[in-house]
């Protein structure tokens, strides 16, 4: 559907609107009595997150492209069907292959708490399916209101059982990282590929000071970040993810990706709730996954 289609199936006054930002880019534009968002069509891609009267939630760089078929720097990359590099497929993009193609819009809903419900659906295509040879479908739901509600839902509709990797790779505002700490993986162990991988386990409050690229593992648990900065905490409850993973380029690496902005990664950190490395989800024929994650505000 272009633009004027969307507008007219699936706006909802002046709460939900379609605008194309550039060639071939799409973005709902949602703005109810408890928030602001945007969220880009190809990707499903939330692309930001603020509640009303308070600063933005969720991370975009000032740099970010919204390019057909490239990956847009911030907000909520949806990370499917793998998790990370392919298993077995070096050439495959690196997380897999949602977060860049077109998603159709499958349903939109003012609440009765004032909030709004948007639900999308992952095109399906001759290059999909030679990336990933499973029958199977995947939808994003999401709330906004006071909080933001993600909700990623894989269904197996075929008749073999397949592996799959998933996370919200999701890039929150803060002041400074200088300024802030994740709290909620205490005592979890963590796969640290910075260092090849090596295991540890977290003792203490997550505090960034370097490179940080971990994979928190089994662990259910809810994470907050606090931010003295802001005088704020960001907590992110989630569902169905046994992984949090922890991500800051820091200085190096930002620099090199070229789309971060001047010392853009101090304002950021990507917690991401999902399901990798040793925590994949085997989905059998017929069976539904879901993946939430729930970001609210808290003050400290």
């Amino acid at each position: 559907m272009n633009q004027a289609e969307l507008n007219q199936r699936y706006a909802i006054g002046n709460h939900v609107q379609f605008k194309e930002i550039a060639a071939g880019m799409i973005v709902a534009e949602v703005a109810n009595q408890h928030a602001l968002a945007n969220i880009a069509l190809q990707g499903a891609h939330i692309a930001t997150f603020q509640p009303r009267g308070e600063e933005p939630v969720i991370w975009l760089s000032p740099l970010a492209k919204f390019v057909p078929g490239k990956s847009i720097r911030g907000g909520v990359p949806i990370c499917w069907p793998w998790f990370g590099p392919h298993k077995s497929d070096s050439k495959l993009p690196g997380h897999g292959y949602a977060r860049t193609v077109p998603w159709e819009v499958l349903e939109t809903m003012a609440l009765s708490d004032g909030s709004t419900f948007l639900r999308f659906g992952l095109v399906e295509s001759d290059a999909t399916g030679a990336q990933w040879p499973h029958s199977s479908s995947v939808q994003l739901e999401v709330t906004v209101g006071k909080s933001l509600r993600v909700e990623l839902v894989t269904v197996n509709t075929g008749t073999a059982a397949f592996e799959l990797g998933e996370a919200l790779h999701t890039y929150f505002q803060i002041s400074d990282v200088a300024k802030m700490t994740i709290r909620g993986l205490e005592n979890c162990a963590y796969l640290d590929k910075v260092q090849d991988f090596a295991r540890f386990t977290q003792k203490d409050g997550i505090v960034i000071e370097s490179e940080v690229d971990r994979v928190y593992i089994n662990t259910a648990a809810d994470c907050v970040i606090e931010d003295k900065g802001m005088k704020r905490a960001i907590r992110i409850a989630k569902q169905g993810s046994m992984s949090t993973v922890v991500w800051n380029p820091w200085t190096e690496k930002a620099d090199k990706m070229g789309d971060f902005g001047e010392d853009g990664h101090r304002g950021m950190v990507c917690v991401e709730s999902g399901n990798a490395l040793e925590n994949v989800v085997v989905l059998a024929p017929g069976e539904t996954h879901k993946l939430v994650a729930v970001y609210s505000v808290e003050k400290l």
